[in-house]
Protein backbone atom coordinates (compact mmCIF):
# COMPACT_ATOMS: atom_id res chain seq x y z
CA UNK A 1 0.00 0.00 0.00
CA UNK A 2 1.14 3.53 -0.77
CA UNK A 3 2.95 5.41 1.98
CA UNK A 4 2.43 9.11 2.60
CA UNK A 5 4.59 12.02 3.67
CA UNK A 6 3.02 12.71 7.06
CA UNK A 7 4.76 15.26 9.36
CA UNK A 8 7.04 13.60 11.86
CA UNK A 9 5.35 15.31 14.81
CA UNK A 10 2.26 13.13 14.22
CA UNK A 11 4.28 9.93 14.61
CA UNK A 12 5.51 8.40 17.86
CA UNK A 13 8.48 6.48 19.28
CA UNK A 14 6.37 3.87 21.09
CA UNK A 15 3.38 3.36 18.79
CA UNK A 16 5.54 3.19 15.65
CA UNK A 17 7.46 0.29 17.22
CA UNK A 18 4.18 -1.42 18.15
CA UNK A 19 2.87 -1.16 14.59
CA UNK A 20 6.14 -2.40 13.11
CA UNK A 21 6.15 -5.35 15.54
CA UNK A 22 2.63 -6.37 14.51
CA UNK A 23 3.44 -5.94 10.83
CA UNK A 24 6.25 -8.49 11.18
CA UNK A 25 4.50 -10.75 13.70
CA UNK A 26 1.17 -10.86 11.83
CA UNK A 27 1.74 -9.84 8.18
CA UNK A 28 -1.58 -11.25 6.99
CA UNK A 29 -3.57 -9.51 9.72
CA UNK A 30 -5.10 -12.71 11.05
CA UNK A 31 -4.72 -11.95 14.76
CA UNK A 32 -7.01 -9.25 16.17
CA UNK A 33 -5.79 -9.62 19.74
CA UNK A 34 -4.16 -6.46 21.11
CA UNK A 35 -0.48 -5.82 21.69
CA UNK A 36 0.53 -5.82 25.36
CA UNK A 37 2.85 -3.11 26.68
CA UNK A 38 3.94 -4.18 30.16
CA UNK A 39 5.12 -1.10 32.05
CA UNK A 40 5.04 -2.94 35.41
CA UNK A 41 2.32 -1.33 37.54
CA UNK A 42 0.24 -0.77 34.40
CA UNK A 43 -0.29 -2.87 31.26
CA UNK A 44 -1.67 -1.30 28.11
CA UNK A 45 -3.66 -3.35 25.64
CA UNK A 46 -3.13 -1.59 22.31
CA UNK A 47 -5.67 -2.35 19.59
CA UNK A 48 -4.39 -4.35 16.59
CA UNK A 49 -5.54 -1.58 14.23
CA UNK A 50 -6.09 2.08 15.07
CA UNK A 51 -5.07 5.59 14.15
CA UNK A 52 -4.44 7.26 10.81
CA UNK A 53 -6.00 5.41 7.88
CA UNK A 54 -5.11 5.64 4.17
CA UNK A 55 -7.62 8.41 3.52
CA UNK A 56 -6.47 10.55 6.46
CA UNK A 57 -2.77 10.26 5.61
CA UNK A 58 -3.61 11.13 2.01
CA UNK A 59 -5.50 14.23 3.19
CA UNK A 60 -2.71 15.37 5.52
CA UNK A 61 -0.08 14.98 2.83
CA UNK A 62 -2.13 17.07 0.37
CA UNK A 63 -2.89 19.76 2.97
CA UNK A 64 0.76 20.29 3.91
CA UNK A 65 1.69 20.18 0.23
CA UNK A 66 -0.78 23.02 -0.38
CA UNK A 67 0.92 25.06 2.34
CA UNK A 68 4.40 24.40 0.93
CA UNK A 69 3.43 25.21 -2.66
CA UNK A 70 1.46 28.40 -2.02
CA UNK A 71 3.38 30.78 0.25
CA UNK A 72 1.64 34.12 0.64
CA UNK A 73 -1.69 32.93 -0.78
CA UNK A 74 -5.00 32.69 1.05
CA UNK A 75 -5.55 29.00 1.78
CA UNK A 76 -8.97 27.79 2.87
CA UNK A 77 -10.55 24.47 3.82
CA UNK A 78 -14.20 24.04 2.95
CA UNK A 79 -14.67 22.60 6.46
CA UNK A 80 -12.56 20.58 8.92
CA UNK A 81 -10.26 18.40 6.85
CA UNK A 82 -10.66 15.51 9.29
CA UNK A 83 -12.38 15.25 12.64
CA UNK A 84 -9.39 15.74 14.91
CA UNK A 85 -8.88 18.97 16.87
CA UNK A 86 -5.08 18.76 17.06
CA UNK A 87 -4.65 18.30 13.29
CA UNK A 88 -7.13 21.07 12.47
CA UNK A 89 -5.44 23.33 15.03
CA UNK A 90 -2.06 22.69 13.38
CA UNK A 91 -3.46 23.69 9.99
CA UNK A 92 -5.19 26.76 11.44
CA UNK A 93 -1.98 27.93 13.13
CA UNK A 94 -0.18 27.57 9.79
CA UNK A 95 -2.65 29.96 8.20
CA UNK A 96 -5.38 27.67 6.84
CA UNK A 97 -8.85 29.18 7.31
CA UNK A 98 -12.09 27.19 7.59
CA UNK A 99 -15.03 28.37 5.48
CA UNK A 100 -17.65 26.23 7.25
CA UNK A 101 -17.99 24.15 10.38
CA UNK A 102 -18.74 20.43 10.30
CA UNK A 103 -22.50 21.01 10.09
CA UNK A 104 -22.24 23.34 7.10
CA UNK A 105 -22.61 26.60 9.06
CA UNK A 106 -20.80 29.45 7.33
CA UNK A 107 -17.74 30.75 9.20
CA UNK A 108 -16.32 32.88 6.38
CA UNK A 109 -18.49 34.16 3.55
CA UNK A 110 -17.84 32.72 0.09
CA UNK A 111 -18.09 36.32 -1.11
CA UNK A 112 -14.50 36.98 0.01
CA UNK A 113 -13.07 34.28 -2.24
CA UNK A 114 -11.22 35.10 -5.43
CA UNK A 115 -9.89 32.86 -8.18
CA UNK A 116 -6.38 33.40 -6.79
CA UNK A 117 -7.30 31.68 -3.53
CA UNK A 118 -6.69 28.03 -2.70
CA UNK A 119 -9.69 26.06 -1.44
CA UNK A 120 -9.09 22.50 -0.21
CA UNK A 121 -11.84 19.89 -0.16
CA UNK A 122 -11.93 17.85 3.09
CA UNK A 123 -11.50 14.09 3.31
CA UNK A 124 -15.28 13.66 3.57
CA UNK A 125 -15.80 15.25 0.15
CA UNK A 126 -18.17 18.11 -0.58
CA UNK A 127 -21.75 18.44 -1.83
CA UNK A 128 -21.98 19.10 -5.55
CA UNK A 129 -23.73 22.43 -5.07
CA UNK A 130 -20.72 23.78 -3.15
CA UNK A 131 -18.27 22.53 -5.75
CA UNK A 132 -20.40 24.21 -8.42
CA UNK A 133 -20.37 27.47 -6.44
CA UNK A 134 -16.57 27.40 -6.20
CA UNK A 135 -16.27 26.55 -9.89
CA UNK A 136 -18.39 29.57 -10.84
CA UNK A 137 -15.97 31.75 -8.88
CA UNK A 138 -13.12 30.39 -10.98
CA UNK A 139 -11.61 28.43 -8.09
CA UNK A 140 -10.02 25.14 -9.11
CA UNK A 141 -10.28 22.58 -6.31
CA UNK A 142 -8.92 19.43 -7.93
CA UNK A 143 -5.23 20.03 -7.13
CA UNK A 144 -5.90 20.00 -3.38
CA UNK A 145 -8.93 17.76 -3.16
CA UNK A 146 -8.34 15.51 -0.13
CA UNK A 147 -11.50 13.38 -0.58
CA UNK A 148 -10.87 9.85 0.68
CA UNK A 149 -10.68 7.29 -2.16
CA UNK A 150 -12.95 4.97 -0.18
CA UNK A 151 -15.61 7.67 0.03
CA UNK A 152 -15.33 8.07 -3.73
CA UNK A 153 -15.81 4.31 -4.07
CA UNK A 154 -19.17 4.66 -2.33
CA UNK A 155 -20.12 7.39 -4.79
CA UNK A 156 -19.24 5.15 -7.73
CA UNK A 157 -21.40 2.36 -6.32
CA UNK A 158 -24.23 4.85 -5.85
CA UNK A 159 -23.91 5.88 -9.49
CA UNK A 160 -23.85 2.24 -10.60
CA UNK A 161 -27.02 1.18 -8.81
CA UNK A 162 -28.72 4.49 -9.60
CA UNK A 163 -28.41 3.69 -13.30
CA UNK A 164 -30.43 0.51 -12.70
CA UNK A 165 -33.15 2.62 -11.07
CA UNK A 166 -32.60 1.40 -7.53
CA UNK A 167 -33.56 3.75 -4.73
CA UNK A 168 -30.46 4.45 -2.65
CA UNK A 169 -30.58 4.03 1.11
CA UNK A 170 -27.64 5.72 2.82
CA UNK A 171 -26.78 4.28 6.22
CA UNK A 172 -25.35 7.36 7.92
CA UNK A 173 -25.80 10.45 10.05
CA UNK A 174 -27.71 12.96 7.98
CA UNK A 175 -25.80 16.00 9.29
CA UNK A 176 -22.34 14.44 8.67
CA UNK A 177 -20.28 16.04 5.86
CA UNK A 178 -19.68 12.71 4.15
CA UNK A 179 -23.36 11.82 4.15
CA UNK A 180 -24.31 15.24 2.78
CA UNK A 181 -21.73 14.82 0.02
CA UNK A 182 -22.94 11.32 -0.83
CA UNK A 183 -26.58 12.44 -0.76
CA UNK A 184 -25.92 15.24 -3.26
CA UNK A 185 -24.46 12.77 -5.74
CA UNK A 186 -26.98 10.01 -5.12
CA UNK A 187 -29.84 12.44 -5.72
CA UNK A 188 -28.51 12.88 -9.26
CA UNK A 189 -27.57 9.26 -9.91
CA UNK A 190 -30.81 7.73 -8.62
CA UNK A 191 -34.53 8.45 -8.84
CA UNK A 192 -34.77 8.56 -5.04
CA UNK A 193 -32.52 8.69 -1.96
CA UNK A 194 -33.13 8.41 1.78
CA UNK A 195 -30.79 8.55 4.78
CA UNK A 196 -31.31 6.12 7.68
CA UNK A 197 -29.44 6.39 10.97
CA UNK A 198 -29.81 2.84 12.27
CA UNK A 199 -31.74 -0.43 12.25
CA UNK A 200 -34.62 1.15 14.16
CA UNK A 201 -35.21 3.69 11.38
CA UNK A 202 -34.84 0.86 8.86
CA UNK A 203 -37.67 -1.02 10.54
CA UNK A 204 -39.79 2.12 10.38
CA UNK A 205 -39.15 2.36 6.64
CA UNK A 206 -40.12 -1.30 6.20
CA UNK A 207 -43.70 -0.39 7.11
CA UNK A 208 -43.83 1.83 4.02
CA UNK A 209 -42.23 -0.84 1.81
CA UNK A 210 -44.92 -3.29 2.89
CA UNK A 211 -47.71 -0.77 2.37
CA UNK A 212 -48.66 -0.45 6.02
CA UNK A 213 -48.38 3.36 6.18
CA UNK A 214 -49.18 6.37 4.01
CA UNK A 215 -47.16 8.89 2.01
CA UNK A 216 -48.10 11.63 4.46
CA UNK A 217 -46.86 9.59 7.40
CA UNK A 218 -43.61 8.92 5.53
CA UNK A 219 -43.00 12.60 4.85
CA UNK A 220 -43.57 13.46 8.51
CA UNK A 221 -41.43 10.60 9.87
CA UNK A 222 -38.44 11.18 7.57
CA UNK A 223 -38.70 14.92 7.03
CA UNK A 224 -35.49 16.37 5.60
CA UNK A 225 -33.93 12.96 5.00
CA UNK A 226 -35.18 12.05 1.52
CA UNK A 227 -34.81 13.43 -1.98
CA UNK A 228 -37.35 15.65 -3.68
CA UNK A 229 -40.30 13.82 -5.23
CA UNK A 230 -39.86 10.62 -3.20
CA UNK A 231 -42.97 8.42 -3.63
CA UNK A 232 -43.29 5.36 -1.41
CA UNK A 233 -45.43 3.40 -3.88
CA UNK A 234 -42.92 4.03 -6.67
CA UNK A 235 -39.49 4.23 -5.03
CA UNK A 236 -39.46 1.44 -2.45
CA UNK A 237 -39.66 -1.51 -4.86
CA UNK A 238 -35.97 -1.57 -5.83
CA UNK A 239 -33.32 -0.61 -3.27
CA UNK A 240 -29.60 -0.71 -2.56
CA UNK A 241 -27.89 0.17 0.72
CA UNK A 242 -24.67 2.20 0.75
CA UNK A 243 -22.99 3.69 3.80
CA UNK A 244 -21.21 6.57 5.40
CA UNK A 245 -17.82 4.86 5.61
CA UNK A 246 -17.35 5.61 9.31
CA UNK A 247 -20.50 3.82 10.49
CA UNK A 248 -20.40 0.43 12.21
CA UNK A 249 -19.77 -2.04 9.39
CA UNK A 250 -21.72 -4.77 11.16
CA UNK A 251 -24.73 -2.46 11.42
CA UNK A 252 -24.60 -1.54 7.72
CA UNK A 253 -24.48 -5.23 6.84
CA UNK A 254 -27.37 -5.94 9.23
CA UNK A 255 -29.47 -3.16 7.69
CA UNK A 256 -28.79 -4.37 4.14
CA UNK A 257 -29.69 -7.96 5.05
CA UNK A 258 -32.83 -6.75 6.83
CA UNK A 259 -34.09 -4.95 3.74
CA UNK A 260 -33.37 -8.03 1.66
CA UNK A 261 -35.69 -10.07 3.90
CA UNK A 262 -38.36 -7.36 3.72
CA UNK A 263 -38.24 -7.35 -0.07
CA UNK A 264 -38.36 -11.16 -0.15
CA UNK A 265 -41.47 -10.96 2.01
CA UNK A 266 -43.05 -8.54 -0.46
CA UNK A 267 -41.92 -9.98 -3.79
CA UNK A 268 -40.76 -13.53 -3.09
CA UNK A 269 -37.25 -15.00 -3.09
CA UNK A 270 -37.35 -15.93 -6.76
CA UNK A 271 -37.55 -12.30 -7.86
CA UNK A 272 -35.26 -10.77 -5.26
CA UNK A 273 -32.50 -9.92 -7.76
CA UNK A 274 -34.92 -7.56 -9.51
CA UNK A 275 -35.53 -5.64 -6.30
CA UNK A 276 -32.34 -5.73 -4.23
CA UNK A 277 -28.75 -4.74 -5.04
CA UNK A 278 -25.89 -6.29 -3.08
CA UNK A 279 -23.66 -3.38 -2.00
CA UNK A 280 -21.40 -4.92 0.68
CA UNK A 281 -18.31 -3.78 -1.23
CA UNK A 282 -18.86 -0.14 -0.17
CA UNK A 283 -17.62 -0.85 3.37
CA UNK A 284 -14.30 0.88 4.20
CA UNK A 285 -11.42 -1.49 4.94
CA UNK A 286 -9.92 0.79 7.63
CA UNK A 287 -13.23 1.20 9.44
CA UNK A 288 -13.69 -2.57 9.33
CA UNK A 289 -10.18 -3.26 10.64
CA UNK A 290 -10.45 -0.77 13.50
CA UNK A 291 -13.83 -2.14 14.53
CA UNK A 292 -12.67 -5.77 14.29
CA UNK A 293 -9.64 -4.87 16.40
CA UNK A 294 -11.97 -3.34 19.00
CA UNK A 295 -13.87 -6.62 19.20
CA UNK A 296 -10.45 -8.14 19.94
CA UNK A 297 -10.08 -5.71 22.84
CA UNK A 298 -13.37 -6.97 24.27
CA UNK A 299 -11.79 -10.41 24.70
CA UNK A 300 -9.31 -9.06 27.26
CA UNK A 301 -9.48 -8.74 31.03
CA UNK A 302 -8.87 -4.98 31.06
CA UNK A 303 -10.05 -2.77 33.92
CA UNK A 304 -10.98 0.22 31.75
CA UNK A 305 -10.71 1.62 28.23
CA UNK A 306 -9.45 4.93 26.90
CA UNK A 307 -10.42 5.96 23.38
CA UNK A 308 -8.60 8.95 21.88
CA UNK A 309 -9.99 11.13 19.11
CA UNK A 310 -12.07 14.10 18.09
CA UNK A 311 -15.44 14.36 19.79
CA UNK A 312 -17.15 14.96 16.44
CA UNK A 313 -15.45 11.93 14.87
CA UNK A 314 -18.04 9.38 13.80
CA UNK A 315 -15.65 6.44 13.45
CA UNK A 316 -14.17 7.15 16.90
CA UNK A 317 -17.61 7.31 18.50
CA UNK A 318 -18.35 3.79 17.27
CA UNK A 319 -15.16 2.49 18.88
CA UNK A 320 -16.39 4.08 22.10
CA UNK A 321 -19.77 2.36 21.71
CA UNK A 322 -18.06 -1.01 21.32
CA UNK A 323 -15.71 -0.56 24.28
CA UNK A 324 -18.60 0.51 26.49
CA UNK A 325 -20.14 -2.93 26.03
CA UNK A 326 -17.58 -4.31 28.48
CA UNK A 327 -15.40 -1.64 30.10
CA UNK A 328 -15.72 1.68 31.90
CA UNK A 329 -14.76 3.79 28.87
CA UNK A 330 -13.29 7.29 28.69
CA UNK A 331 -13.45 9.19 25.39
CA UNK A 332 -10.76 11.91 25.41
CA UNK A 333 -9.26 14.21 22.80
CA UNK A 334 -5.74 14.24 24.26
CA UNK A 335 -3.67 13.61 27.38
CA UNK A 336 -4.67 17.09 28.61
CA UNK A 337 -8.05 15.63 29.59
CA UNK A 338 -6.32 13.52 32.27
CA UNK A 339 -6.02 15.96 35.16
CA UNK A 340 -4.63 13.68 37.86
CA UNK A 341 -4.50 10.09 39.03
CA UNK A 342 -8.04 10.57 40.26
CA UNK A 343 -9.66 12.94 37.76
CA UNK A 344 -10.37 12.62 34.05
CA UNK A 345 -12.44 14.92 31.85
CA UNK A 346 -14.07 13.04 28.99
CA UNK A 347 -16.87 13.16 26.47
CA UNK A 348 -20.22 11.48 27.06
CA UNK A 349 -20.99 10.73 23.42
CA UNK A 350 -24.61 9.50 23.77
CA UNK A 351 -25.56 12.72 25.59
CA UNK A 352 -23.12 14.95 23.66
CA UNK A 353 -21.62 16.61 26.72
CA UNK A 354 -18.33 16.88 28.59
CA UNK A 355 -18.24 15.14 31.97
CA UNK A 356 -15.73 14.59 34.77
CA UNK A 357 -15.07 11.28 36.52
CA UNK A 358 -13.12 10.82 39.73
CA UNK A 359 -11.18 7.72 40.84
CA UNK A 360 -11.17 6.50 37.24
CA UNK A 361 -8.02 4.42 37.79
CA UNK A 362 -9.57 2.36 40.59
CA UNK A 363 -9.76 -1.44 40.24
CA UNK A 364 -13.02 -3.14 39.37
CA UNK A 365 -13.13 -4.33 42.97
CA UNK A 366 -11.33 -1.77 45.07
CA UNK A 367 -11.87 -3.81 48.24
CA UNK A 368 -9.47 -6.52 47.09
CA UNK A 369 -5.77 -5.92 47.53
CA UNK A 370 -3.76 -7.36 44.67
CA UNK A 371 -0.35 -7.04 43.09
CA UNK A 372 -1.89 -7.37 39.65
CA UNK A 373 -1.12 -4.42 37.36
CA UNK A 374 -3.79 -2.03 36.23
CA UNK A 375 -4.88 -3.07 32.73
CA UNK A 376 -5.93 -0.34 30.33
CA UNK A 377 -7.29 -0.74 26.81
CA UNK A 378 -6.16 2.03 24.45
CA UNK A 379 -7.33 2.70 20.91
CA UNK A 380 -7.98 5.71 18.71
CA UNK A 381 -10.00 6.87 15.74
CA UNK A 382 -8.84 6.96 12.13
CA UNK A 383 -8.09 10.69 12.31
CA UNK A 384 -6.02 10.58 15.51
CA UNK A 385 -2.21 11.02 15.36
CA UNK A 386 -0.19 8.21 16.97
CA UNK A 387 1.71 10.83 18.95
CA UNK A 388 -1.40 11.44 21.06
CA UNK A 389 -1.44 7.81 22.24
CA UNK A 390 2.18 8.11 23.31
CA UNK A 391 1.29 11.27 25.20
CA UNK A 392 -1.64 9.56 26.96
CA UNK A 393 0.51 6.61 28.07
CA UNK A 394 3.34 8.88 29.22
CA UNK A 395 0.90 10.96 31.26
CA UNK A 396 -0.65 7.89 32.89
CA UNK A 397 2.78 6.36 33.60
CA UNK A 398 3.85 9.55 35.35
CA UNK A 399 0.66 9.66 37.44
CA UNK A 400 0.72 5.98 38.38
CA UNK A 401 4.46 5.93 39.04
CA UNK A 402 7.07 3.16 38.96
CA UNK A 403 6.79 2.48 35.22
CA UNK A 404 9.56 0.67 33.35
CA UNK A 405 11.39 2.64 30.67
CA UNK A 406 9.93 2.44 27.18
CA UNK A 407 13.01 0.75 25.64
CA UNK A 408 12.65 -2.19 28.04
CA UNK A 409 8.92 -2.45 27.34
CA UNK A 410 9.34 -2.32 23.56
CA UNK A 411 11.97 -5.05 23.79
CA UNK A 412 9.43 -7.37 25.41
CA UNK A 413 6.39 -6.76 23.18
CA UNK A 414 3.86 -9.55 22.96
CA UNK A 415 0.20 -10.04 22.10
CA UNK A 416 -2.62 -10.73 24.49
CA UNK A 417 -3.24 -14.11 22.82
CA UNK A 418 0.42 -15.13 23.23
CA UNK A 419 0.63 -13.92 26.80
CA UNK A 420 -2.42 -15.90 27.83
CA UNK A 421 -1.62 -19.22 26.13
CA UNK A 422 -1.97 -22.13 28.50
Amino acid sequence: MKTFNVPEFYRSPIISKVKQYRKVQDPRKKDNSPTVLDFGPVNYYIARHFGFCFGVENAIEIAFKALDENPGKNIYLLSEMIHNPSVNKDLNERGVKFLQDTLGKQLISFDVLTQEDIVMIPAFGAPLELLDLLSKKGIKTQAYNTTCPFVERVWKKSEQIGKTEHTIIIHGKYEHEETRSTFSRSAIDSKAVIVLRDLEESKQLADYILGNKTQQQFEEAFKGKFSKGFKIDEHLNKIGVINQTTMLATETAEIAEYFKTVLIKKFGEGDIKDHYSDTHDTLCYATNENQDATYGLLETDADLAIVVGGYNSSNTSHLVELCERKFPTYFISSEKEIESKAVIHHFDYPNKKNVTTTDFLQKKDASQETSEPLKIVITSGASCPDSLLDAVMNKLNTLIGGAKNSEEVIGALTTFSEKNKN
